[in-house]
């Protein structure tokens, strides 16, 4: 009797489509996701420049300080571009362990609940700016 060369663990039971396509979907819902942060920290960093517009029309006064927004702005594209990066590495982390047939342990700190945690952050620090204009 010979030993296959392979030594990882086989699963007892052959992959289910059904769980690989919604990791699939659950993929492509992060990259949304991500790509949803980066279109709107584009418009969170240009808010500064279409007040500056407004008042140059007369239409609004002078804005103060138009930093706070493209740092907002700009923080919620990196933010995207994270989301997206690690959705990639967590979907091929998790086909890896299905694949091996390890058990799935969910995590407290997922990244729905980081991120969560971050926009909310954000989400004060720009209501803060705009009491403050």
């Amino acid at each position: 009797m010979t030993l296959p060369t392979d030594s990882k663990p086989q699963p007892s039971e052959p992959l289910d489509p059904r769980v690989l396509l919604a990791s699939e979907r659950t993929l492509l819902a992060w990259l949304r996701t991500g790509l949803a942060l980066m279109g709107f920290g584009f418009v969170v960093a240009r808010f500064g420049l279409f007040l500056r517009e407004l008042a140059s029309l007369g239409t609004a006064p002078e804005p103060r300080d138009l930093q706070m927004s493209q740092w907002v702005g700009t923080v919620m594209i990196l933010l995207g571009v994270a989301v997206n990066i690690l959705a990639a590495v967590q979907h091929a982390r998790f086909i890896r362990r299905y694949a091996r047939g390890e058990p799935m342990t969910p995590k407290v700190l997922s990244l729905g609940t980081v991120l969560s945690a971050i926009l909310a952050a954000l989400g004060l620090a720009l209501a803060a700016y705009l009491v403050r204009i």
